[in-house]
Order: C-alpha cells, then structure tokens, then sequence
C-alpha cells in the first residue's frame, strides 16, 4: 500500500496570454475548477500509474477538506480514482483549500494558495491513522501542510520501518535532522538550492545533490523540467533527459512524476526504471490542461 499525507485543495484554473504585470488588469480566456493540491495529485498519480492489474497497489489518503462544496466535490474525486478516503477529514465550519493558478499561452504557471483545512492537519490526524500507515510500504508528503505535522508523520513512519518520500515543496527550510529520516528526497532546483543555503541562479545539480547527501538523504532525485531529471541515489549519480513534448499546462507536472516514481517502486521497478516511468507520465501530463485532469492512466503511457 502507498500511503499519501498532505494538501487537498480545488484548483482555480483561468487560462491568461501572458501573466499580468503588478496593477495589471487583464482579459483572460477559459476558467475551470479542477481538483487539485500536491497530496492529492500524487495520491491520484500513485492510483492511475499502478494501473488495474492484478496485485496493484491500493492508495490511501490521510488529509483535510471544509464542510463546503468543495470538499464534497474533492472526496468524490478521490474515491473515483479508488483512493481510500477513511482517514480524509472533514472539518466543520472550516473552507477547502484552494489554489488561484494562472496559465499562459506557453503553458507557464503561476500559483497562489490558501491552504483553508490544511492547514489544520495536525500530529493527532497522524495518530489515529497510525493503523493505516502501517499496513503502508511507502509513506509520501510534502509541504502543503504544517511542518509540525509533516515531521511527526516522517518520525512515525520512519519508525515503523516504511520507505519515506518527501518532496518538499513549497520550498521551505527543514528542521534539523529531517532528511536523515528520509529515503528518497524530490526537490525542484529550487526547492533543493534553498534547502542546501545557496543560490538558484546557476546552481548545479549535482553539486546540490551532493550538498543535500551531505545533508542527510541518501537518495535526492532533482526535477529539472525540460532538462530532465538528476538522481543522486546511494549507488551513484545519473541524469535523465526528458522526453520531448509541446507543453500545454505543467500544472502538477512534478507530482505526476513523484506519483509514477511512487508507484514504480512499489510495483517492484529497479530506481532508475521508475524514474524513467515518472518521466514519461509528466511528459504526458504537461501535454494536457489542468492538475488531476493530466494525469495519465498507466496504460495510455504505453
């Protein structure tokens, strides 16, 4: 079973020629809600790209949604996708998170969110999924929700022995000694340029990996976009061109990676074989507009 703790949010997507300027007002084009939020999307990446075939692995979902429309509409959405939902909370009197996206005419995106019920998962939701996490093979979060509780769910579940992927996006700093506690960690150039103290602007990616090794992950695996992917894994550095596609939307193009990464790894694939699988399914996925509605299904990958 995968396990995915994090954001549950609804996508406010409005399709704009370019993006506006400050004090800006500007005529966009078509507007759509579409579910959304990084846990979610990589608890829907996970689901789709294990596909339905015998033995695939069941995804769980631990997070938080408002007693809203929304939240009616984002649990339906999971359930659809056969994600297990028991421990999706619904908090009374509290709003859905959201994200405000824009979208350019070259498929560029610029977000904003207000985490709404997210923000509101807390240590105790762990806890009582403890039972769940435990019948986990693989544990995924990100940043999306408080850091108090991301760190008590890497504790718990390094401590019942499952394999952790954190992607630790938004970018923020991490407390001390967390990535020690994690297996496989999936940064943008960003997010690991933050996270290892330096500067974006040139940064190499090997070096960053290697910094954030140093650091305490064995395994970091850096989204580069259209360059491709840098693993630095306990076995040595790789680098992975991208595939090359006409992008429409890279909305959720890097949790669509982490989810067919995921699922890779728990269907038995090598590293290198997963990331590869990642890579196909986020080429695919920016080929198409939206969050959860470009995300691939295992089988229209090959």
């Amino acid at each position: 079973m995968i396990v995915v703790i994090g954001s549950i949010n609804m996508d406010l997507v409005l399709r704009v020629p370019r993006m506006p300027l400050p004090g800006e007002t500007l005529t966009g084009g078509a507007f759509r809600t579409i579910p959304g939020g990084k846990g979610a999307n990589q608890a829907v990446a996970c689901a789709r790209l294990s596909g339905k075939v015998a033995g695939a692995q069941q995804v769980a979902m631990v997070g938080c949604v408002g007693d809203d429309a929304f939240g009616a509409t984002l649990r339906a959405a999971l359930v659809g996708d056969g994600i297990i939902d028991s421990h999706v909370t619904t908090l009374p009197g509290v709003a859905s998170g959201i994200a405000s996206i824009l979208v350019d005419d070259n498929g560029q995106n610029s977000i904003v969110i207000a985490g709404g019920a997210n923000d509101l998962l807390s240590p105790a939701h762990i806890d009582a999924a403890k039972e769940l996490i435990e019948q986990a093979d693989i544990v995924v979060l990100q940043l999306e929700t408080p850091m108090t509780t991301v760190v008590h769910a890497i504790k718990l579940a390094r401590s019942l022995g499952k394999t952790v992927v954190l992607n630790p996006a938004p970018a923020a700093s991490l407390p001390d000694g967390v990535l020690e506690l994690v297996d496989y960690l999936i940064p943008n150039e960003i997010e690991a340029a933050m996270l290892a103290g330096v500067s974006p602007d040139g940064a190499d990616a090997k070096a960053l990996a290697a910094a954030l090794q140093k650091l305490g992950s064995d395994n970091v695996i850096i989204t580069l976009g259209a360059k491709g992917v840098h693993a630095a894994l306990y076995g040595g550095d790789y680098d992975f061109p991208a595939e090359v596609v006409q992008a429409v939307d890279t909305t959720a193009a890097g949790d669509t990676f982490i989810g067919g990464f995921v699922a890779g790894l728990a269907s038995g694939m090598d590293e290198a074989e997963a990331i590869q699988q990642g890579q196909r399914a986020a080429a695919w996925s920016v080929t198409k507009p939206g969050a959860q509605t470009s995300i691939p299904h295992l089988h229209e990958l090959f």
